[in-house]
């Protein structure tokens, strides 16, 4: 399935657990275990909705076994990082999207 914009959709439920994790953690504010979450994800592949600078936060997903961060990130968007408008799903470092279904 597809949004409006032609990007695929994933239920939460069908993501890696530690997904669930870091959503619940973006609905509460954090705390969040790497310096990068939360920041500015500046969207340089435009696979995102255009929108202006500030709008997309990103977040790790922690990969089990691995050391440094890996590839599986959130990416938020919306004004109130607590009540984000949207989120996307990327399994490959920005390479890919999908939109987690509200």
């Amino acid at each position: 399935m597809q949004d409006a914009l032609g990007i695929a959709q994933v239920a939460l439920a069908d993501l890696p657990p530690e997904a669930h994790t870091v959503m619940r953690l973006i609905r509460q504010g954090g705390p969040f275990p790497y310096d990068k979450d939360g920041t500015v994800f500046f969207n340089r592949e435009r696979l995102l909705p255009a929108h202006k600078r500030g709008y997309y936060r990103e977040y790790t997903v922690p990969t089990p076994g691995l050391r440094h961060r890996g590839a599986r990130r959130i990416v938020c968007g919306g004004w109130e990082p607590t009540v984000p408008d949207a989120c996307y799903y990327t399994a490959d470092h920005y390479a890919s999207f999908r939109r987690i279904a509200p």
